[in-house]
């Protein structure tokens, strides 16, 4: 009897663990409320038991697709999408148990990440942010949009990729807004507007973080020149454990003193930055993601990487260029922010962005020289700044070819003489200044002296001049941590700071 006892106790044990083990589970991303890119190749998968057979039904057609998952349990399969519409769909998935997704949307997918300028929420005023954006209280009263959804992946580093994230899509409201990536928000109302789609935004974004950090293991050890990132790594790892060994160390000195009724030290365990450590957001924040499909992505970061700004030249490409990489959907549209001017900036970084339009493909660039705010590194005009992203995507991405989407960016100089005369990408319509003087340009000549310039417009050029340069050289503008410079083209879009001298001229590489 007892061991027949025993025996059922074992099967009910196995039989348990089986059903727990064999039940279809899918990703965070894959859930109610959802939107799915239009007319694409959407993957859906998840996990099940090993060779277990599933049978997925799309509300919007009447074929069922069916999968086997492999012999570790893992599925994944590719969808046909039909055009973005209002119109809510079902998902049903059976296999050994059946999963209802609800409230599905088809439309366009946008990934938006970055450090704190595009985690910056809408509508939370605390300590850390201590106010919304611009206007936040009205924005979020008006922010009721059911076509536009959200997922913010909660943040997590790791020191291996995951397989999953933390988090939910929600339907923005005046009530679920306020948390979201305001960068994001805005420029997907923007899209959702214009498009009259529904847009799905997955903000994937953490403040203080290097590009590094975004960015595969395997990308840096890759490369000869991100080597010394990992080095670094190595070297801040080894400092910490020291503290912590020294913290326990005094931890056990402390509590011997406390039995000898001797006097204790305050001790205070080291903190470790989770998120400021080589790919480990990358690991936990973007792998887990690339299932995904998307139409694109856009980005907000670089103040953390400002003070190895010449690095940033190569290792934001080759972040990007993982990326697509992993998605497998080709040069997908990346578009980004370039940093606003502040205190403890340089214009190094802003240089390193403005080059990357050369070096990555199907790329556009955001510049924010009016926006910002010299002592907060968070201004509060994301307004602006989302409307300027959704600007390059309707031109680039979504055909509105009439449509200007950039401010003046330098082509190239001609020396006149005492005279340079600068020439513009996106200055057909004309260029503009706001105020009396055009301000931040600086000439030098083969001392490289740089002296403040005289600027006027001269149809859709720039001639400079100094009385203090009788052979001009090079010429800057906007070439400092806080320019305020007034240049614009017809179409009220900023200038990108510049300098005609050579990049690696008159400054040390880091």
């Amino acid at each position: 009897m007892m061991h027949f006892k025993r025996l059922l106790l074992i099967l009910l044990v196995f039989s348990t663990k089986y059903c727990v083990w064999a039940q279809v589970k899918l990703p965070a991303l894959v859930a109610d409320n959802m939107v799915l890119q239009q007319n694409a190749k959407v993957n859906l998968w998840g996990w099940a038991a090993p060779r277990e057979k599933i049978t997925i039904h799309l509300g919007w057609t009447n074929s069922p697709v069916a999968i086997t998952a492999d012999v570790n349990g893992n599925w994944k399969t590719a969808v046909d999408t039909p055009n973005g519409s209002d119109k809510a769909y079902d998902i049903l998935i059976n296999a050994s148990n059946t999963i209802s997704l609800r409230n599905i949307l088809i439309g366009e997918v946008w990934l938006c990440s970055g450090q704190s300028n595009m985690f910056f929420p809408v509508g939370r005023e605390d300590k850390t942010w201590k106010t919304g954006v611009k206007n936040y209280q009205e924005e979020v009263k008006n922010a009721s949009f059911p076509n536009i959804r959200f997922f913010t992946v909660a943040v997590n580093a790791a020191q291996t990729p995951l397989e999953d994230v933390s988090g939910s899509w929600k339907v923005c409201t005046p009530e679920s807004i306020q948390t979201f990536s305001a960068v994001a928000y805005f420029f997907g109302r923007d899209l959702y507007q214009k498009l009259n789609v529904p847009i799905g935004l997955i903000s994937t974004s953490w403040g203080g973080t290097k590009a590094e950090a975004w960015t595969a293991q395997s990308v840096l050890e890759g490369d000869v020149a991100f080597l010394p990132i990992l080095q670094e790594d190595a070297k801040n790892e080894k400092v910490y454990q020291e503290k912590l060994e020294a913290y326990y160390l005094g931890l056990t000195n402390e509590r011997i003193a406390a039995a000898a009724n001797a006097e204790k030290a305050q001790l205070k365990k080291p903190k470790k930055e989770a998120n400021k450590t080589s790919y480990v957001l990358y690991n936990a924040m973007l792998h887990p993601l690339v299932n995904y499909t998307i139409k694109g992505a856009i980005w907000y970061q670089g103040e953390s990487n400002s003070a190895k700004a010449y690095l940033y030249r190569s290792l934001f490409p080759a972040m990007v260029k993982s990326w697509r990489e992993e998605w497998k959907q080709g040069d997908f549209p990346f578009y980004y922010v370039q940093i606003t001017p502040h205190k403890g900036q340089n214009p190094e970084i802003r240089e390193a962005q403005l080059m990357s339009l050369k070096t990555i493909p199907n790329t556009g660039m955001v510049v924010t020289t009016d926006l910002g705010d010299a002592n907060n590194i968070h201004p509060i005009d994301k307004q602006t700044v989302g409307y300027r992203l959704a600007l390059i995507a309707r031109a680039k991405t979504y055909g509105e070819n009439k449509l200007v989407y950039s401010g003046p960016i330098f082509n190239h100089m001609k020396i006149k003489k005492q005279k340079a005369q600068l020439f513009f990408d996106y200055a057909e319509s004309g260029l503009k200044q706001n105020g009396e003087v055009l301000k931040e340009f600086e000439i030098s000549g083969n001392d490289q002296v740089f002296y403040p310039a005289d600027a006027k417009i001269e149809g859709k050029t720039i001639v400079v001049s100094s009385s203090k340069v009788k052979e001009p050289l090079a010429v800057r503008f906007a070439w400092k941590a806080i320019p305020e410079p007034n240049l614009f083209n017809n179409e009220n879009l900023p200038a990108s700071p510049f300098r005609t001298d050579d990049w690696e001229i008159n400054s040390q590489k880091n």
